[in-house]
């Protein structure tokens, strides 16, 4: 198990588990970008990391750290053994999803359904801190369909908190299991802020993260300047990086050594070769590339350059640079 790193003081912000986004090529790019924000894998099911390939599933680059895998389940002896494994691999946290709104999560009976029950989160967080001395977390809504959230969220936050998790990321949406899709989840149900920094106030030894909506370094900011203890963001993290975690180790950690965005983009060179080495292909890594320059001259060549060339024979580290040249050539 990797001891050094501070797993409280990086979920001051943390990039969200994203499916078909947050994957190992992702959170290397992403880490290289910040020291310090806690990175989060894809949502992994407890009986697919059980029976499944479990290298393909958990395997990461030690550079990753602080590093947490989310996991997906409702058995508690499934996600006791799979919180175990993963554990054994190295992860900093174990975080159980309770906010996933899309239909196949629900057919399995986990994800945001969850929700409506709360002493089964209760048993299944218990079982996983039992197995394992990794920090168990949970990622949840505000509530799900007809329930009221003020009464369902304390009650939520009570029942599980006593089975010792004591850090929540609160996405502060609802999730709506009926009649919308899962990116309608993500958008159309009100965000309420006010109701998240009210738990923070009535739960004050837990450690409260918000999630949903935020899409600036100044508005996680504000959020923490409110009293919350992190601040998790989704898409624009992924979209633009650079205008997210270029600049959040000296505004949220106080850390002033940076890097910029052709200086990372460098770095990645050697990871590309070796992934490339290894029987992998140039796409697998350059797809969490293609935001890096958004709104700066010459994004869209670097765009263009990447998605025309990555499938070509042969390419490799030589295509990045071409790419790289559309934005140089235009910033001279």
């Amino acid at each position: 198990m990797y001891l050094n790193s501070n797993v409280k003081k990086a979920s001051r912000l943390s990039i969200a588990p994203m499916m078909d986004w947050t994957d190992r090529h992702c959170r290397y790019l992403h880490r290289l970008m910040s020291r310090h924000a806690l990175l989060y894998t894809e949502m992994v099911t407890a009986p697919a990391i059980i029976h499944g390939d479990r290298d393909r599933l958990l395997g990461f680059d030690g550079a990753e750290h602080p590093v947490a895998v989310q996991l997906g389940g409702s058995d508690p002896m499934q996600l006791a053994e799979a919180a175990r494994i993963a554990a054994d691999y190295g992860y900093d946290e174990i975080n159980l999803n309770c906010g996933c709104p899309s239909d196949r999560v629900q057919s399995g009976s986990f994800g945001a359904v969850l929700m409506e029950n709360a002493a089964l989160v209760a048993q299944c967080v218990a079982a996983m801190k039992n197995a394992v001395d990794v920090p168990i977390t949970v990622k949840c809504r505000i509530g799900v369909d007809d329930q009221e959230p003020r009464e369902i969220l304390p009650d939520f936050l009570a029942r599980v908190s006593a089975a010792g998790v004591d850090h929540f990321t609160v996405h502060a949406r609802k999730a709506w299991l009926q009649g919308l899709s899962p990116k309608q989840n993500r958008d159309i149900p009100p965000l309420d802020y006010d109701l998240v920094l009210e738990m923070n106030g009535l739960f004050p030894s837990l450690n409260l993260s918000i999630n949903g909506g935020v899409a600036t370094l100044d508005a996680a900011q504000g959020l923490l300047d409110k009293g919350l203890d992190g601040v998790m963001i989704g898409r624009a993290a992924y979209h633009t990086p650079c205008d997210i975690l270029l600049a959040a180790d000296e505004r949220i950690f106080g850390d002033a050594s940076s890097r910029t965005a052709e200086e990372v983009v460098h770095l990645m060179l050697p990871y590309i070769e070796a992934h490339i080495a290894q029987g992998g292909r140039l796409g697998q890594v350059t797809r969490h590339m293609l935001g890096m320059f958004q709104g700066r001259p010459g994004a869209r060549g670097w765009r263009r350059h990447l998605s025309e060339n990555v499938h070509a024979d042969g390419a490799g580290p030589q295509v990045v640079l071409e790419a790289l040249d559309h934005v140089t050539r235009l910033a001279a």
